[in-house]
């Protein structure tokens, strides 16, 4: 069966996730199965160039090429690596899905521009080093028929976890958190996703600034706090919280200044941790409601939880006293690990260009129908 590799470096900016994935033909024939999996972690210096990019008004040609040619090459690592480990031949493979490295992502425009999404990507550059076909680009084709580009994960997530019989909720708990709201199989609603707010991105530069290290392991930092219910329902009140879907973010609204901006300075730096991944489950549930609201819904009978936030062992804590009527599922089960998902989804989004099929869920982004996307890049 055709196999294919998938690319992700979300906006954690702790690495990229390679995935080799094995697609059945025709569609649904079988679900998508992960056979290897590779992590090539971000250099230190690199990681800053990207982070820098992430937060600059503005940057020269030459800084973007060269942090792009650094990010083409460990993405070109981690494959040759995937393909080492798992003994497979370069020409095995259909074709790599790459994602990129999100700069900015402004579906709303700025300043009443127009609307737009950066991905700091070299496809034909990735051919070339991997000598395999690449497929990249797939959120403008979203952006260009109206959507919010994001989140494209949901489609992938109907096609590993939707089932007869109940209602399923796959949150993603990256940087952002993003659901997938799921109807049982036998009904004809299509799904529901947005993204519901920070996940980690916050949790992360603020353990990253009082005690060093990229994140709070599972989440005991933040246990050891008190919720501040002021602070709270200050970062609550941001009007993005209330918005309808479709919706997506990023760190162009979610960043330090924005927190420090509701800070008195007077906080204990392990409460606005504890307050932080309060936020979290709290903006979640809210985003929860809103969605079964828009689909009439049950509560949900499973969360099947993914992304760096699925080891989070406090935050899965708060998210199961804001959510008591589902039982927690891993993904494990279905045989994808949770730390896979993402660089899965990927690999299969390649899979339905080359298949000539839609990758998006007009239903989720919003976009005007439904649509191939990405381009392809001959090696």
């Amino acid at each position: 069966m055709p196999l294919f590799i998938g690319l992700m470096s979300g906006t954690s900016l702790d690495g990229i996730d390679a995935a080799l994935v094995e697609i059945a033909s025709p569609p649904g024939a079988a679900p998508p199965r992960l056979l290897a999996t590779q992590a090539a972690p971000m250099p230190e210096g690199l990681r800053q160039r990207l982070w820098a990019l992430c937060h600059a008004e503005r940057a020269s040609f030459a800084e973007l090429a060269a942090a792009e040619e650094a990010f083409c090459r460990l993405q070109a690592e981690a494959v040759a690596a995937l393909l080492a480990a798992s003994d497979t031949p370069r020409e095995a493979i259909s074709a790599i899905g790459s994602h990129g490295q999100t700069i900015e992502h402004a579906p709303g425009g700025h300043q009443g521009g127009p609307a737009y999404t950066l991905q700091l990507d070299n496809p034909s550059r990735l051919a070339e080093l991997t000598g395999c076909r690449v497929v990249a680009d797939f959120r403008r084709r979203d952006l260009a028929a109206g959507g919010q580009a994001a989140p494209l994960a949901p489609a992938f997530h109907e096609a590993l976890f939707r089932a007869a019989g109940e209602w399923r909720l796959v949150l993603n708990l990256g940087g952002f958190a993003n659901l997938t709201l799921l109807p049982p199989a036998e009904d004809p609603r299509a799904p529901l996703g947005f993204d519901s707010g920070p996940a980690n991105a916050l949790l992360d530069a603020w353990h990253a600034r009082h005690r060093g290290g990229r994140f709070d392991t599972d989440g005991a930092w933040a246990a050891s706090g008190r919720v501040d219910a002021a602070l709270l329902q200050q970062l609550l009140a941001e009007p993005f919280f209330h918005l309808p879907p479709p919706r997506s973010t990023g760190r162009e609204l979610f960043h330090m200044a924005w927190l420090e901006a509701r800070l008195t300075g007077e906080e204990a730096p392990e409460d606005v941790q504890a307050t932080l991944a309060e936020l979290t489950a709290t903006s979640v549930m809210l985003a929860v409601e809103m969605a079964r609201e828009r689909l009439d819904a049950p509560p949900v009978a499973a969360l099947i939880p993914c992304g760096g936030g699925a080891h989070n062992a406090d935050l899965l804590r708060r998210l199961a006293a804001r959510l008591p009527e589902a039982r927690l599922a891993e993904s494990d089960a279905w045989g994808w690990p949770a730390d896979w998902l993402e660089a899965g989804a990927f690999a299969w989004l390649a899979w339905r260009r080359l298949a000539g099929l839609p990758g998006n869920l007009p239903s989720v982004t919003g976009a005007a129908g439904p649509r191939v996307l990405g381009g392809v890049y001959a090696p």
